[in-house]
C-alpha cells in the first residue's frame, strides 16, 4: 500500500486575504436577491445576517481550502468536505435566523425542522465563494509555475552561456602556450617573454570582466586590444591592425568576448599561415537600430584549405560565437563569413543596437 505524500506547506499559494476580498462581491448579488422582500416586517434583517454571516464564514473557509490543497487532497473528496462544511455553516445562520424569528414573535417557538428550510441563499452563496478561491489559487499557481518555467530557462540559458565562455579559455591558452613555445624553440626569448607577459594582462583583464554575458563594447575592444598585442608580440611587423569603430556605437552592448575569438580565427587561419605580411581590418558601425560588425583579413595561400580549418572541431572559434548569439538574441541576429574577392577572408554579424551604460575603460582613437 503507497503512503500518502507528506504535506507540502512549499505550494505556491495567493495571499489569505485575496479570496476573502474577491469574493465580497457575492453580498452585494445576496442584497440584489433580496430587493423584493424589503419593507416586509423583519426581511432586511434577515438579509443583512445572512451577509455578515457569509463575510465572516469565508475566513474558515479559506483556512480550510488552504490546507486542503498544501495537503493535496484529491479534487473530489476536497469537494465533498467543502460542500459539507457549508452546509452545516447554512445550518448555523438557519439556527441563528429561527433564533431571531422567535425572539420577534414571528414563530411561537423554536423547531429544529425548520432549520433545513430555506437554505439555498446561504448554501449557494458559500459554494460559489469556494469556486472563486479555487479559481484565484489556480490562477496564482499558474502564475507561479510559468515564473518557475522562466527562471529555470533563464538559469540553463545563463549555464549554457557560461559553458560556451568558459569553452573559449582552455582554447585560447593552447594556442598561445604553443606559440610561446614555438618562440622559445626558435631563441626568440625577447618575444616570448613580452608575449608571456602580455598573456599575463589579457588573463588578468579577462577575470575583471565579471560575470555579464553582454559588455559596452568599448570595454570589449579594450579587450581585445589586450590580445592583439599577445599576437604582435609573436607576429612583429606582419601582423598590421585596421580599425574603424563609429563614435556612436562605443556604448552598445555587445557579447563578451565576442571580437577576440573572431580576431584569433582571422590570425591562426589567415595570417600566420603567410609569410609576407598581413592585415586585419575591424569596422563597427549602427545603422539605425542594428550594430553592424565586420572583420576581414587577409587569407591564407588558398582559401579552400582555411575553410576546411574553419570547420573542423578543434576550429571551435565561429561556432562558439555562433552559438552564443544564438543564445543571447534568439533570431534576431545575422551572422556570415565566407571569402571574399580579393582572396581574404570576413565575417559579418548584425546585432540589435542596445545601448548600455558607460564603459569602464577609455579606447583610444581607434583609426586605420
Amino acid at each position: 500500500m503507497k503512503a500518502p505524500a507528506p504535506a507540502d506547506s512549499r505550494v505556491a499559494l495567493p495571499p489569505f486575504w485575496l479570496p476573502i476580498l474577491a469574493g465580497l462581491p457575492v453580498t452585494l448579488c445576496m442584497a440584489v436577491m433580496a430587493l423584493p422582500d424589503l419593507g416586509h416586517g423583519h426581511a432586511g434583517a434577515y438579509r443583512a445576517l445572512y451577509a455578515v454571516a457569509y463575510v465572516i464564514w469565508t475566513i474558515p473557509l479559506t483556512a480550510l481550502q488552504r490546507g486542503l490543497w498544501r495537503r493535496h487532497m484529491p479534487w473530489w473528496l476536497a469537494i465533498l468536505v467543502l460542500l459539507s462544511l457549508t452546509y452545516l455553516l447554512s445550518l448555523v445562520n438557519s439556527v441563528i435566523a429561527q433564533r431571531m424569528a422567535v425572539a420577534w414573535g414571528q414563530l411561537p417557538s423554536f423547531l429544529w425542522s425548520r432549520i433545513f428550510s430555506g437554505l439555498d441563499g446561504c448554501w449557494l452563496a458559500l459554494i460559489a465563494f469556494c469556486a472563486i478561491h479555487a479559481v484565484i489559487a489556480y490562477y496564482f499557481e499558474l502564475k507561479h509555475e510559468q515564473q518557475r518555467v522562466l527562471m529555470a530557462t533563464s538559469l540553463a540559458r545563463d549555464a549554457e552561456l557560461r559553458a560556451l565562455r568558459y569553452q573559449l579559455h582552455p582554447h585560447f591558452l593552447f594556442n598561445t602556450l604553443n606559440a610561446i613555445s614555438s618562440l622559445v624553440v626558435e631563441g626568440r626569448s625577447r618575444d616570448a617573454t613580452r608575449m608571456i607577459a602580455r598573456l599575463g594582462d589579457f588573463l588578468r583583464a579577462t577575470l575583471e570582466g565579471g560575470d555579464n554575458h553582454e559588455v559596452a563594447l568599448a570595454d570589449e575592444l579594450s579587450l581585445t586590444e589586450h590580445y592583439l598585442d599577445i599576437e604582435k608580440a609573436r607576429l612583429g611587423s606582419r601582423l598590421s591592425i585596421g580599425m574603424q569603430i563609429g563614435p556612436d556605437s562605443l556604448h552598445a552592448l555587445v557579447p563578451y568576448l565576442l571580437l577576440q575569438p573572431l580576431v584569433e580565427n582571422a590570425i591562426r587561419h589567415g595570417i600566420a599561415q603567410r609569410r609576407e605580411p598581413g592585415r586585419i581590418d575591424l569596422h563597427i558601425s549602427r545603422m539605425q537600430d542594428r550594430l553592424q560588425l565586420r572583420i576581414r583579413n587577409d587569407g591564407a595561400s588558398t582559401n579552400s584549405g582555411q575553410s576546411q580549418r574553419e570547420h573542423r572541431p578543434s576550429a571551435i572559434g565561429l561556432r562558439n560565437v555562433r552559438e552564443r548569439l544564438e543564445k543571447l538574441y534568439p533570431s534576431d541576429y545575422h551572422m556570415a563569413y565566407g571569402p571574399t574577392d580579393d582572396g581574404g577572408y570576413a565575417v559579418s554579424i548584425e546585432l540589435p543596437f542596445r545601448p548600455g551604460l558607460a564603459a569602464s575603460t577609455t579606447v583610444q582613437a581607434l583609426a586605420p
